[in-house]
């Protein structure tokens, strides 16, 4: 079963300094038909306005994923760590049983523009985590590259749950399959471009929640960065 849920569908939030887009309820844009899908709880599409950001605040007991498509972000947390994410970086966040941080846009000219992602944890109260991987390009181009699971598999990430989070950039004849296992679903999300996922043409902000399909099809891709997760 394929269910669409296009971009003009979305919550959706102007506070001047943040233009944010919410896949699922989030904050003010509450949708009880839209309250997460399986695990995956928030995907949020920030733009965030040159040398503005979150100040600090708090999180607890949730995975946090922060995937930048334009700009640069500027992280510090409570458990010391602090980095500038920039494009073809993924920054993983376990909460755990508290921490605090703050994002900012250390650019003078430019928005950033970023993917946030929480998913709900199996477990609860543990300690803190922070991790980023950097993503070349070339491991996205034309195929879908894990960048999280729960078990490491092939140089991801690690989260507490069980689900796994593929990139990939599509453009012209390139194409991808991801297989999904009996009991597994699938959430895509389409960052940028255009392409079409199991028959279903989507764009930018696009997204194609798919139940009892046998596998993830990409092709037909127009400049696309695609997210794909696999769900218990």
């Amino acid at each position: 079963m394929l269910t669409l849920r296009r971009s003009n569908e979305r919550g959706h939030a102007n506070h001047g300094w943040l233009d944010s887009y919410h896949t699922f309820s989030f904050a003010n844009y509450y949708d009880p038909a839209h309250m997460g899908f399986g695990s995956l709880r928030v995907i949020n599409d920030d733009r965030i306005a040159p040398s503005r950001g979150f100040g600090t605040h708090g999180h607890r007991d949730m995975e946090i994923i922060t995937y930048v498509l334009d700009g640069a972000v500027a992280h510090k947390d409570s458990m010391g760590s602090g980095s500038t994410i920039r494009p073809g970086n993924v920054q993983r966040m376990s909460a755990g049983r508290g921490v605090l941080h703050s994002e900012f846009n250390p650019l003078e000219d430019q928005t950033t523009h970023l993917l946030q992602i929480w998913i709900e944890p199996n477990v609860t109260g543990i300690e803190p985590e922070y991790e980023e991987q950097d993503v070349p390009e070339a491991e996205k181009r034309g195929s879908l590259r894990q960048v999280i699971s729960p078990d490491g598999a092939d140089g991801s990430m690690r989260i507490h749950q069980d689900a796994r989070l593929y990139v990939g950039l599509f453009d012209g004849a390139e194409t991808a399959e991801l297989p999904l296992a009996a009991g597994r679903r699938a959430w895509v999300h389409v960052a940028r471009g255009e392409v079409t996922v199991n028959g279903q043409a989507l764009k930018a902000g696009d997204a194609l929640a798919l139940v009892d399909e046998a596998a993830v099809r990409i092709s037909d891709g127009k400049q696309a960065d695609v997210l794909v997760f696999d769900l218990a």
